[in-house]
């Protein structure tokens, strides 16, 4: 059975780098994290099919806000700035870390954390930090591979065991996806509408 969910209305409706301003509508919303440059805009605009309304940025580390897309007037895709780009300043990293202590200790109304990994490499000591972040504080989590079409199919088993060796979790939590081809985008709307609960 092919599901999907039906993109009517899409917008940024806050870009907010402190608690104070973040949405109050107690709207449901989806997290996403991974370091930068892992495909997190193109993950966007593959689910709300869009081209470029969110936007990709040749230079990592770019999004330094917390960015709120509202889809149809009914929940929200919430992008978090990229983790792990070197050449962003300490001091800059550690505002990145205030922002996410600030909305994960604060939000109710998060149902689920989307977190990217590419599929091409080992997951790095920084996507195993946020994934035990996540799970310290109870969150689903559901672990999304990007550029899979990057990978060979006979390479495939061998980054699935790699991946989900490394974060602790067993193969079948992982979703392969690719904005090129649209793998994965069904397994992840099935996620969207099994947690918001959509008949």
């Amino acid at each position: 059975m092919v599901i999907c969910v039906k993109i009517l209305d899409v917008k940024l409706s806050i870009s907010a780098v402190r608690a104070s301003q973040f949405p109050q509508d107690n709207k449901n919303e989806f997290l996403l994290v991974g370091r930068s440059n892992v495909g997190k805009s193109s993950f966007i605009n593959t689910l709300i099919n869009r081209k470029n309304f969110a936007r990709t940025s040749a230079k990592p580390g770019k999004t330094q806000t917390l960015n709120f897309y509202l889809i149809n007037d009914y929940f929200y895709l919430v992008d978090a700035p990229g983790y792990g780009f070197a050449k962003v300043s300490k001091q800059l990293k550690n505002k990145f870390g205030l922002i996410m202590e600030d909305y994960l200790e604060s939000r109710d109304n998060l149902k689920m954390v989307f977190m990217l990994i590419d599929f091409r490499h080992k997951p790095t000591e920084d996507d195993v930090l946020m994934y035990n972040y996540l799970k310290h504080y109870n969150i689903p989590v559901s672990i999304i591979c990007t550029k899979a079409d990057k990978v060979s199919k006979n390479s495939h088993e061998k980054s699935i065991n790699i991946i989900s060796k490394t974060l602790g979790i067993s193969k079948e939590e992982l979703i392969l996806f690719s904005s090129v081809t649209k793998m994965g985008k069904q397994e992840v709307y099935s996620k969207l509408i099994e947690t918001l609960e959509i008949k």
